[in-house]
């Protein structure tokens, strides 16, 4: 008798959390090590860089990116998690098998970091392996009053990661401006604090200094830490409403960010982890241009450019 991955999923949702555990079944994506000769980034596209267009639109431009797996995001960015709700599990689950796309993650930060377990436990139901969320907390610490709040973040995520372990998912913890994981020191006070596998930085290169021997130097040192990567530069910035060509410089093959190195730090490592092609608009919720297709577009220009430097 076959049984596919969608049947599978069907009966795990149906049974509840109960059935978690075989859930696992369904992400059907473990990596292999790949042969560091033959490196390459693994592709994962985010549903927002596509603003608030249906699900059933976004979905079918995945695979036309060259990617296998769809991060999905919460209003503001996008509002593709409440699409989820609204469309169900079963039709979301059909959706992705017709087009032959996995769900990798959700980034949904208006939960906050220490209320994502239920959406650990529907990540996992729905094929996923992620959950994606900044920290919050003190700002812009050094020294002493850093470590100590680092320290605090680290002792009050222990349920978290215990549960993330529970059900088999990975915490990907992103190093958002202004919220306390954030500087190269603090992401690795952290990461010498919580040892578990389930929980790993989430890097968006965009909010670090804009030296690219230092991201690799961050990315080398993170090692199997590192769990999920943003191809996403500073540019110009994403905060105020600029000409078109001026904020699209946020990506990979328009900005002035040298990714060579870069690239060479997650050869080094032999990140094989997934790599999101990424930027925000101003405002956010619309898509990163216009047209479906040119957003498309886009994303492929970025990964030809890096996939260029890597060969």
């Amino acid at each position: 008798m076959q049984f596919n991955r969608r049947d599978f999923c069907r009966t795990a949702i149906a049974a509840g959390s109960s059935l978690i555990p075989a859930a696992s079944l369904c992400a059907a994506d473990a990596q292999q090590p790949a042969d560091n000769k033959k490196f390459k980034l693994n592709y994962i596209v985010a549903s927002c860089m596509y603003g608030k267009l249906p699900l059933s639109q976004i979905v079918p431009e995945v695979p036309k990116s060259n990617a296998t797996h769809l991060e999905i995001w919460a209003t503001p960015h996008g509002n593709q998690r409440e699409q989820l709700d609204e469309m169900g599990e079963e039709k979301f689950i059909d959706l992705l098998d017709e087009h032959h796309v996995k769900l990798g993650s959700f980034t949904c930060f208006k939960y906050g970091i220490f209320k994502m377990q239920p959406e650990m436990k529907l990540v996992k139901r729905l094929g996923g392996d992620m959950v994606i969320c900044n920290t919050g907390g003190p700002k812009n610490l050094e020294g002493s009053e850093l470590k100590t709040e680092v320290n605090k973040f680290a002792e009050k995520l222990k349920p978290h990661i215990a549960a993330a372990e529970e059900i088999g998912v990975t915490i990907g913890v992103e190093n958002h401006g202004g919220g306390l994981i954030a500087s190269p020191d603090s992401i690795r006070m952290l990461f010498d604090l919580v040892d578990s596998p389930n929980i790993g930085l989430a890097m968006a290169p965009y909010h670090l200094p804009q030296d690219p021997k230092l991201i690799g130097g961050l990315i080398e040192d993170l090692g199997p830490r590192l769990v999920h990567f943003q191809a996403w530069e500073h540019g110009m910035g994403c905060m105020k409403k600029l000409p078109k060509e001026q904020e699209l410089m946020q990506l990979p093959h328009r900005g002035p960010l040298d990714w060579k190195p870069i690239l060479a730090s997650l050869k080094t490592i032999n990140y094989q982890g997934r790599t999101e092609i990424f930027m925000h608009p101003v405002p956010r919720g619309i898509p990163i241009l216009p047209k479906l297709e040119d957003v498309t577009k886009e994303i492929n220009a970025s990964r030809e450019s890096l996939e260029s430097l890597i060969a």
